[in-house]
């Protein structure tokens, strides 16, 4: 709560909302102003089933945030706001960050 009081996406900027679990990693880009979800990607997505078998959760974190940044920027979307909610920016969040820029995000 503390953190999505301070950060707001829009449909130009939307917010990149992150949740990890012990498993798993998920993100979205969330547009506040209209409360529509503009993309998704997690270790979950059809695209990424193959190719992240022996991977660790690092390695995987990263390939999810190259495949919402491409998924962004195939929606036009170039810019957003970094939401990492209650988890600590270090390790598989970071990772994903990192993901993310190096496909073309900028935030």
């Amino acid at each position: 709560m503390r953190v999505r009081g301070k950060v707001k996406g829009t449909e130009k900027r939307p917010r990149l909302s992150i949740f990890r679990s012990a498993i798993h990693i998920y993100a979205q880009a969330i547009a506040d102003d209209s409360g529509r979800t503009l993309a998704e990607a997690s270790t979950l997505s059809k695209d990424l089933a193959g190719s992240l078998a022996g991977l660790k959760k690092v390695d995987e974190a990263k390939a999810v945030g190259n495949l919402l940044a491409k998924r962004l920027r195939d929606a036009g979307i170039e810019d957003v706001v970094f939401d990492r909610g209650r988890f600590l920016y270090h390790g598989r969040v970071k990772a994903l960050a990192d993901g993310a820029r190096e496909a073309g995000l900028k935030f």
